[in-house]
């Protein structure tokens, strides 16, 4: 017959505290600890944790050891958490869920790629523009942008960079129309995600500040010459005017909504009848 103990109904019966458990504990912490250091650890781990099993074994057998604890007067005990008056939104079938992935609603790609590129105009007249009235020459500054990739022109002197350079009008041409249309791709992406009331702040000022800190930091490591006869003012200049224009053209676009706010049937290219309200 199992043992009955009878307690006062101002008490409670709660296990008894015991050692035992974490004496285990640091004995198996010593015998795996031996296997890297000395197996004399493991042994001294191993007689811990046997000892303090068999311990273990008779706080819970034959009976589990219980001990009485007083109850707390009801005006010291906690008071019971009250619900508060709340109500529960439920969620209609295709709506945005509760955890749904922000930006719900993106510019589509094409809009990058045309901003980038009316962009990558605007910021090309303006850089022509500076090379024609501070050193006599349109192609001045398209051959400082193509040195990285022309060997000849990143050891050119200042008289042959005024100069027509075919492989400098095409290396450059490349090289400022994809940096531009990656750029128009990233106002797609990262735009969406930022207050709308003040998408021109940072799609023609914020950003191109910070794409001009990138520049000015690597500029250096990618191409010197550029980076040794840049006017960083006027560089400014035509960051903010890309900023401006590109972020113009995607925030005309209109936005799409992301796949997360369709419903299964619509993801699976489903077609299904709805009902409506003339149905009867």
């Amino acid at each position: 017959m199992d043992k009955e103990t009878s307690h006062s109904p101002k008490t409670i019966e709660l296990p008894t505290p015991s050692g035992w458990p974490i004496m285990a504990a640091f004995g198996l912490l010593l015998l795996f600890f031996g296997f890297v250091t000395n197996p004399v650890v493991s042994l001294v781990g191993l007689l811990v944790g046997l000892v303090a099993a068999v311990g273990w074994f008779h706080d819970v057998f034959p009976h589990p050891r219980h001990e009485a604890v007083p109850i707390r007067p009801e005006a010291e005990q906690p008071r019971p958490i009250q619900a508060g008056k709340r109500v529960v939104q439920i969620l209609d079938t295709g709506s945005v869920p509760h955890r749904a992935r922000i930006p719900v609603e993106v510019h589509p790609y094409f809009a990058g790629v045309f901003g980038g590129l009316a962009g990558a105009g605007t910021m090309a007249v303006l850089a022509c523009v500076w090379g024609y009235f501070f050193y006599g020459s349109i192609w001045y500054p398209i051959n400082l942008l193509a040195a990285a990739g022309v060997p000849e022109l990143a050891e050119a002197s200042l008289e042959s960079l005024k100069s027509f350079s075919l492989a400098g009008l095409i290396v450059g041409s490349i090289a400022h129309i994809t940096l531009s249309i990656l750029v128009g791709l990233l106002y797609v992406v990262l735009l969406p995600m930022l207050p709308r009331k003040f998408e021109w702040l940072w799609g023609g000022i914020v950003i191109p500040l910070m794409w001009t800190g990138l520049v000015f930091a690597s500029l250096r490591f990618v191409n010197p010459k550029l980076e040794s006869a840049i006017d960083w003012f006027w560089f400014i200049i035509c960051q903010v005017a890309f900023g401006a224009v590109c972020g113009f053209v995607v925030f005309k676009s209109g936005r799409v909504e992301t796949m997360q706010t369709w419903s299964l049937a619509e993801k699976l290219g489903v077609e299904a009848q709805h009902e409506t309200e003339d149905e009867s």
